[in-house]
């Protein structure tokens, strides 16, 4: 006890006097388009995101949880209403998106019936899989699901059967539920963590796991599209236990089928909850410019062995959050949060995902929208500024400035483009405009401190007016080549 207080006693001196002291002199900075030409093209439902399994049925999770337990939460949940009303007002204002239910309890989740030696085995049942059905279809998402690749010996790894999840796959299809993508298993690479290092499946056996489990799926749905193999990635580690646990190339490599889709996770910081810490989050380390390069390292590692590999597979990020473990408290759900997610959404998108997928929509301190209360984040709104204006077509620019990041989209057939300004530095930025044929009119997010739970956007708190929030809800603002300190921008140009 005395050392949190202690911990919580320094932390906000620190804020106090870094973040909210006087602020240093403004920097002269330049921002550059480097082509006329876009470089990469990301999917509409780019901004994608998550509900957690856990979540969605009543499994254990992060709110009011101090601690880990075999990779979840000590504390168990009830199930999520997906009736509410509100919770699809936000939903849709998010849209379009892909919708993906994972997480680590889907490999020990059981479909519809729960067996007798399992008491308090979690279980996905009938009622909760049609009302997540009629969830996707009633806010226009698209689904992705992680089949459970089931808890079994060594011995067995490359026969994997499936018996339940054919099961699942016969109910949907006389119900005629899509599924749009499908995964194996969540982030195998780190099985013996979870669940024991005998259930640990080698790159070789995956992939001949992988190739029922396709063959399983198109069976009965012709058109879902199978991703994998989701490994996690750790800043600074990669993938867990470098050599022993890298799975993903050998996986690829291995592989006798295309691929629809090769995907990653990858968390930037880790809680305080978690009990391994490479990068722990704190304002410091949100803030700071080298936490963002192990995501191009990473991605640049990827992409070269997909392309070796499966050339004709997309490049998808199927989870990302702020922080392992549930995220930060009093970090993760703050204006600090938005800084990372802008600054990950661009780099992804000009570095060549296809699709980034957020952990989560709803539920833990990374949560864009508070399970509780089903009030939106500052993360929240930053996502619906992104869809509002950042289009599928992706440029490259470039800044010459270490905290002050520069992105630019435009949609499909318009001549306009949206230039994001993020400014991580607690300094102004006179921007000086390369290449650019004028800037106009944008929205600017800003908040009273860094750590502040309420965002504004030119000054506006956002809000829901009778279920609707638009763009023409805020004040007209027009560049002057100013960013202010702490801020993220979006400027039509």
């Amino acid at each position: 006890m005395f050392s949190r207080i202690t911990s919580t006693f320094y932390s906000r001196i620190y804020r106090i006097l870094h973040f909210r002291a006087r602020r240093v002199a403004a920097k002269q900075v330049k921002v550059k388009l480097e082509r006329f030409e876009p470089v990469h093209q990301v999917e509409a439902e780019y901004l994608s995101f998550s509900i957690d399994i856990s979540v969605l049925v009543g499994g254990f999770w992060w709110e009011g949880s101090n601690g880990v337990k075999r990779g979840l939460g000590t504390l168990r949940v009830p199930p999520i209403e997906l009736h509410s009303k509100k919770l699809g007002r936000l939903v849709q204002a998010l849209g379009p998106a892909y919708l993906r239910i994972g997480g680590s309890e889907a490999d020990k989740i059981h479909y519809f019936e729960q067996p007798e030696h399992e008491p308090d085995a979690i279980v996905l049942t009938r009622t909760m899989w049609d009302n997540l059905h009629k969830f996707v279809q009633r806010n226009q998402l698209k689904l992705v699901f992680t089949f459970k690749y089931g808890l079994f010996e060594r011995s067995l790894h490359g026969s994997w059967q499936g018996s339940e999840v054919q099961k699942l796959l016969e109910y949907s299809k006389q119900h005629n539920y899509q599924i749009d993508v499908c995964e194996l298993g969540n982030e195998l690479n780190a099985y013996w963590a979870f669940h024991g290092l005998s259930a640990q499946p080698g790159g070789k056996n995956l992939a001949q796991d992988y190739a029922t489990f396709a063959r399983t799926v198109k069976s009965y749905l012709p058109y879902t599209k199978v991703m994998g193999p989701g490994s996690a990635y750790w800043p600074k580690l990669g993938e867990s236990l470098a050599p022993m646990f890298n799975l993903t190339k050998k996986f690829l490599g291995y592989l006798t089928f295309e691929l629809d889709i090769v995907s990653w996770h990858y968390y930037p910081f880790q809680s305080k909850r978690s009990p391994v810490r490479t990068r722990t989050a704190t304002l410091r380390n949100m803030l700071s410019p080298t936490s963002y390069d192990y995501f191009a390292k990473y991605t640049e590692k990827l992409n070269f062995w997909r392309q070796l590999h499966q050339p004709n597979a997309q490049f998808w990020t199927g989870e990302t959050g702020s922080a392992q473990c549930g995220g930060q408290p009093e970090l993760s759900d703050r204006f600090i949060s938005c800084f990372w997610w802008a600054e990950q959404l661009g780099n992804g998108a000009v570095s060549g995902h296809k699709v980034m997928i957020r952990q989560s929509l709803i539920g833990g301190d990374y949560g864009l929208i508070n399970r509780l209360t089903l009030k939106p984040r500052p993360d929240y709104w930053l996502s619906w500024v992104w869809g509002q204006l950042m289009g599928t077509q992706v440029y490259r620019v470039s800044s010459n400035h270490p905290r002050v990041r520069a992105y630019c989209h435009a949609k499909a057939n318009s001549a306009e483009k949206t230039l994001m300004l993020i400014n991580m530095g607690n300094f102004e930025v006179n921007v000086e405009p390369d290449n650019f044929r004028s800037i106009g009119t944008g929205f600017v997010l800003t908040a009273k401190s860094i750590d502040a739970k309420k965002i504004m956007i030119n000054g506006v708190k956002p809000k829901f007016n009778k279920g609707k929030v638009t763009l023409d809800d805020f004040p007209q603002q027009h560049f002057n080549g100013r960013l202010p300190a702490f801020s993220i921008s979006f400027w039509i140009c």
